[in-house]
């Protein structure tokens, strides 16, 4: 499975979820306001405002599912 996840979120928990995820293959991006987020150590890290449109399509594309 190469799916790509995005996740809404940099945190803790998205950090946890994506290092789940990896060993079935899995691929993840996120979307946090900071751009020191905790899960951009560990997948692609998207950062903007949650309401900058602009950066919010830049995140979604080409994701197959979205949490």
């Amino acid at each position: 499975m190469n799916a790509t996840i995005g996740i809404v979120g940099g945190g803790q928990l998205g950090r946890m979820l994506a290092l789940a995820g990896y060993p079935l293959g899995l691929r993840f991006r996120f979307f946090d306001p900071a751009p020191d987020a905790t899960a951009g150590e560990v997948g692609e890290l998207i950062y903007g405002a949650y309401d900058d449109t602009a950066m919010l399509a830049r995140f979604v594309d080409g994701l197959d599912v979205i949490t």
